[in-house]
């Protein structure tokens, strides 16, 4: 009995804890757990994303120059997916029934369960077309986003590209970024992306067993807004712009212009260039593998990438870093008998033409090499310091005016140019007793020395303003209220007292507005523009036209640097391309010559096509190991002569050939 009874109880107490756990377990998953009743939701609600607009950037005039425009994310779950009519789908969309397979394919792997995107970025009118159909393709649906429009494909360089986040982008967001989502990938959809990406929202939608909208989820309680990134007032003028990309057509170089008084840069032209609606819809992947195969680069971003001697053009910072350093003044004199000799007799850099006695003022105005030889002669030589101290105290000075570093301008990828450092000579010659004999190339702007197109029009903003700038930028103004950066308000001092500048700024205006100077088929009717010619040599070509000014000359608006890569000479190429642009931003008009305009429009310096050559059978044949290790030998020896360093002291017949 007591046995009975001792059963009895063991029953009953194992089905009162059986009870006990199954109502704990309800109760943790009907109070506590919401796991089933999200997975439960999922089966008819649907978690649509908001993605949030981009902010506009329209330019200093408040005219367009990126905008958004709709396009249509086609979304998929597989498990959802039945018969239907794949013949009619694909056509709707336009892809092949193999593309369809191989993207059913990839949703399947990502989640059979989950939605994920099928095709991206379908058109207004593809959407329109397939919506009418919708219905009949169940597990299929449609995720509204925008995407960048350009309206008048135009800086390309400037305002860059934007294209999907890959993993290596959502691990560095730390969890802002998910996959789907677009980021800015050059320009300054790059720099600004903190600011004009926005925030995207959520919007939970009910839907059917056909998986069609049925209305908002609990009145929209759990909902998110998006929020659209703030708008950029960019610097840029559009009519310059456009201006300056057509006269740069079919050549290689770049046009920077910036507004002296406040660093805002006007126009800012890399050329080749590329249409930037190309980086946009279905195609953009494509597009950029044919833009990155192009010889001419239209992805490089010359203004700030691309470093070239600036050739005579650089004789301004001369003038004025010389006259700091106390070795020159405006009534300084050098004789010119058409070169400077230096070295001993041994080197001789030729000059343009036979100048005679010349002047401070005069040099800038005719361009004499022989002036600078001379004075870059007492910079190194004539201050009772050896030639690297010397030569220190020369960089220093010239490394003020934004020569050798980086401006700080609002764009990525900004080089520094180059220009050697005394430890760079010293190394090269095996000893420091080195003097400006051995790299006097740099007097007139040549030899080692790199700058990009924006440091120089940077130098012409400088001596506009008598001795400061701001840092050039492309963004005035963030958000609705216009907000500037602060290190664009900034006054940066170029280290030249402004005493100085008179002299070198008259030698600039005769250069353009008087017949003797180097500028004067350039100069303009009723404007004052104070210019420099330059022609930077080039050991792999045809050399590079160079000009850069500002103007007017009291109270100056504009100030501007032209490069044409492989065009010749600066005042018949570069020059009248920055006569016309100045013209047309201060007067809103161009009155240069028709047949001057014509020859610049349809000028052509673009490089002519490689040809690819496709060794023959029997050549491939024929080529043994002790020809292949000559070849080898041959190429090392013919690299090695490319890349060794030029000595700047040569003999008279060689400096003779150089400059005629």
């Amino acid at each position: 009995m007591n046995s009975f009874f001792a059963r009895k109880y063991v029953v009953s107490g194992i089905f009162i804890a059986i009870t006990l756990t199954l109502v704990a377990r309800l109760f943790y998953l009907q109070i506590i757990d919401d796991s089933y009743i999200h997975s439960a939701n999922s089966n008819v609600m649907r978690k649509v994303i908001v993605y949030p607009a981009r902010g506009v950037i329209l330019d200093r005039k408040g005219k367009v120059l990126v905008q958004n425009e709709p396009v249509y994310d086609l979304m998929v779950t597989p498990r959802e997916v039945k018969e239907i009519d794949t013949a009619l789908f694909c056509k709707l969309i336009d892809i092949d029934k193999e593309g369809f397979i191989k993207r059913m394919e990839k949703a399947r792997v990502h989640s059979p369960y989950r939605a994920s995107i099928f095709e991206k970025q379908l058109s207004v009118r593809t959407w329109a077309q397939y919506q009418e159909y919708q219905y009949q393709f169940r597990g299929f649906y449609v995720q509204k986003r925008t995407i960048r429009s350009y309206p008048d494909s135009i800086a390309a360089q400037f305002l860059g590209y934007v294209s999907e986040v890959n993993d290596k982008d959502i691990e560095r967001s730390n969890g802002f970024y998910r996959s789907g989502d677009y980021i800015g990938r050059s320009g300054v959809e790059r720099s600004y992306e903190d600011l004009i990406r926005g925030k995207r929202g959520v919007n939970n939608l009910m839907v059917d067993a056909l998986n069609r909208p049925k209305g908002v989820f609990m009145e929209g309680k759990y909902d998110t807004l998006a929020v659209a990134g703030e708008g950029l007032v960019s610097s840029l003028d559009k009519d310059l712009q456009i201006l300056g990309e057509n006269l740069m057509k079919n050549k290689l170089g770049s046009i920077v212009a910036i507004e002296p008084a406040t660093g805002e840069i006007l126009a800012y032209v890399s050329s080749p260039s590329y249409n930037p609606n190309m980086m946009v819809g279905r195609q953009s992947g494509n597009n950029y593998m044919k833009l990155l195969k192009d010889d001419t680069k239209p992805l490089f971003n010359r203004p700030i990438q691309a470093s070239y001697p600036p050739g005579s053009v650089f004789k301004v910072v001369s003038a004025l870093t010389a006259q700091q350093a106390g070795v020159i003044d405006r009534n300084t004199v050098f004789f010119c008998p058409h070169g400077y000799s230096y070295g001993g007799g041994r080197g001789w850099m030729g000059c343009t033409h036979y100048h005679g006695s010349t002047t401070l003022q005069r040099s800038v105005a005719v361009s004499c090499n022989t002036y600078y030889g001379f004075t870059y002669a007492k910079m190194i030589d004539g201050r009772g310091l050896s030639g690297p101290k010397a030569y220190d105290l020369w960089r220093n000075a010239v490394t003020q005016f934004g020569i050798g570093h980086k401006l700080g301008i609002d764009l990525p990828g900004e080089k520094p140019g180059l220009l050697p450092t005394s430890d760079f000579y010293t190394k090269r010659y095996g000893n420091d007793k080195w003097r400006s004999s051995f790299n006097i190339s740099l007097s007139i702007g040549q030899g080692e020395m790199g700058i990009t197109p924006l440091q120089m029009a940077n130098i012409m903003a400088i001596v506009a303003n008598k001795g400061f700038y701001y840092r050039p930028h492309l963004i005035k103004g963030i958000g609705a209220q216009k907000i500037a950066k602060k290190e664009f308000t900034e006054k940066v001092s170029a280290g030249v007292d402004e005493r100085y500048y008179p002299v070198v700024i008259q030698g600039m205006s005769d250069a353009v507005n008087t017949p003797e100077g180097t500028a004067w088929a350039n100069r303009i009717p009723g404007i004052e523009m104070c210019g420099k010619t330059g022609t930077a040599q080039n050991p792999h070509g045809e050399n590079h036209a160079v000009f850069f000014a500002f103007a007017p000359r009291e109270n100056p608006k504009i100030a501007i640097a032209v490069f044409v890569e492989n065009a010749g000479y600066g005042g018949t190429w570069a020059g009248p391309i920055a006569s016309m642009m100045v013209e047309k931003y201060l007067k809103d008009t161009i009155t240069a010559p028709k047949y001057i305009q014509d020859r610049i429009y349809k000028a052509n310096f673009l490089p002519a096509p490689k040809k690819v050559v496709e060794p023959k059978a029997k050549d491939v044949k024929k080529t043994d190991s002790v020809k292949s290790k000559t070849d080898t030998l041959k190429s090392k020896r013919q690299l090695a002569a490319l890349t060794k360093p030029k000595e700047t002291i040569v003999h008279h017949s060689e400096i003779k050939r150089r400059y005629e």
